[in-house]
């Protein structure tokens, strides 16, 4: 079986697209004075959206954002009114985090996100997919063999900002499409994700805007914080899951003096940490 492969690169294991010594490059000091700095990375308006195509730099890590239907029959892929549950914070958030990845590690990332098309054979060249409200997301007989190919290929999936019971039964629906004999599991605190850089015992919610700045309450099924995965028939986790949290709007709101800096800091530890074991395993 082939191996998922990242732009750039030919017949490589993604478990060995990093060398050994990955762990030993990285900074592990401090994270992004994004707030109270000023920093203003991203305006969000069209003139944002115009990326050049070719850095010319070779690339480790890129960030992939999975563009899915969310059965509204929108030509977008899951627009209604103008919104599209894919591409919530997007693109300000991938950018910042992406800010953050080459600002506190040394692993060579791509200064630019990339939108994966559900139906496009695209899927399988890039390792580390962010899925943003799968509670939301329709998964199609075709997408979910794509799917299931691209992680049995070695590819790993985030899912991210699903709310309360109702989304997750959905969420579940569409990973249980994907990988019907999937086991998701609650993840225990000593589980080597969270300990392959920082050391993530003391994980809390981290809230997006709408619970900060919104009228929106926690409902009871939504207040408590969950970290789950799928794993592989290695145990290697191949889909990552966080639950009642919105943690792109804490990398998108990580320039705001508004946005709590202690839940942006572990959502940036939680990525680095996702990445790197995703890149290394």
């Amino acid at each position: 079986m082939k191996h998922a492969r990242p732009a750039g690169t030919r017949s490589v294991s993604l478990s060995r697209i990093i060398v050994p010594v990955l762990l030993l490059s990285v900074l592990s000091s401090g994270l992004l004075a994004f707030q109270g700095g000023g920093i203003k990375i991203f305006q969000e308006d069209e003139e944002s959206r115009i990326l050049p195509t070719d850095t010319g730099e070779k690339d480790e890590w890129v960030f992939a954002r999975y563009r899915y239907n969310s059965g509204f029959g929108a030509d977008d892929f899951g627009g209604f009114r103008g919104f599209r549950r894919w591409a919530a914070d997007y693109p300000k958030s991938d950018r910042q985090l992406v800010l953050g990845v080459r600002r506190l590690t040394r692993i060579a990332t791509q200064p630019i996100e990339h939108v994966v098309d559900a139906d496009d054979e695209d899927v399988f060249d890039w390792p580390w997919i962010f899925v943003e409200d799968p509670g939301q997301w329709r998964i199609t007989d075709s997408t979910a063999q794509r799917l299931r190919e691209y992680l049995g290929r070695g590819g790993f999936l985030v899912l991210d900002d699903t709310h309360g019971d109702f989304e997750w039964a959905n969420e579940v629906e569409g990973i249980r499409k994907i990988l019907p004999d999937a086991e998701i599991e609650d993840l225990a605190n000593d589980d080597e994700i969270f300990h392959v850089l920082y050391d993530l015992n003391d994980r809390f919610q981290i809230p997006g805007t709408r619970y900060i700045w919104g009228n929106r309450r926690y409902t009871p099924d939504s207040a408590v914080p969950q970290w789950r995965a799928v794993r592989d028939h290695t145990g290697r986790i191949i889909v990552a899951i966080w639950h009642n949290s919105d943690v792109g709007d804490a990398w998108e709101w990580a320039d705001s003096p508004q946005y709590p800096e202690r839940a942006t800091s572990l959502a940036y530890r939680l990525a680095i940490n996702y990445i790197i074991y995703s890149m290394t395993h």
